[in-house]
């Protein structure tokens, strides 16, 4: 019996690791995580801002795009990162127009190659701000990584 005592820590311990990385949370060398998120303008053509962190090496592994995302998980924007930032972590950019309402709630979120998603997203709207999006389904958005535009490639 004691024997199997020992075992029921480790297998939940198993279990909960298992969760989180089913849950959307890869292992921070795996992943894009949105670390701020502002935006400006006028209903309709936002201009954002997006900031990320990301283990970038180069070409083989970076962030390649961050989106923004509406909640019937269509595309509404994505911002084509065009090579590595490896010395510049976390970085920022901005994108636009994205054709957004000002109450309207989107999600941003980062993608990394080759991983692909699985970081820290954001979930607000332009009227309401933008925060961590703490409980993201495992299958928000699913698809999404194939829907144009996508990278033509890396610069090195």
């Amino acid at each position: 019996m004691r024997g199997r005592l020992v075992l029921l820590p480790i297998a939940l311990f198993a279990l909960a690791a298992a969760y989180h990385v089913q849950a959307g949370e890869a292992p921070a060398d795996a992943r894009a995580d949105v670390e701020a998120v502002v935006a400006r303008g006028q209903s309709g053509a936002y201009q954002f801002v997006v900031t990320l962190r990301s283990p970038d090496e180069s070409c083989d592994r970076y962030a390649n795009w961050w989106e923004v995302v509406r909640e019937d998980s269509s595309l509404a924007y994505r911002r084509i990162l065009r090579h590595s930032h490896p010395n510049e972590q976390p970085f920022t950019r901005p994108g636009g127009p994205v054709p957004v309402k000002r109450d309207e709630i989107v999600v941003i979120r980062g993608h990394l190659h080759p991983a692909g998603y699985g970081g820290v997203a954001f979930r607000g709207s332009v009227a309401g701000g933008f925060a961590r999006w703490e409980d993201e389904p495992v299958d928000f958005a699913a698809g999404l990584d194939v829907k144009k535009p996508l990278p033509s490639g890396c610069l090195h």
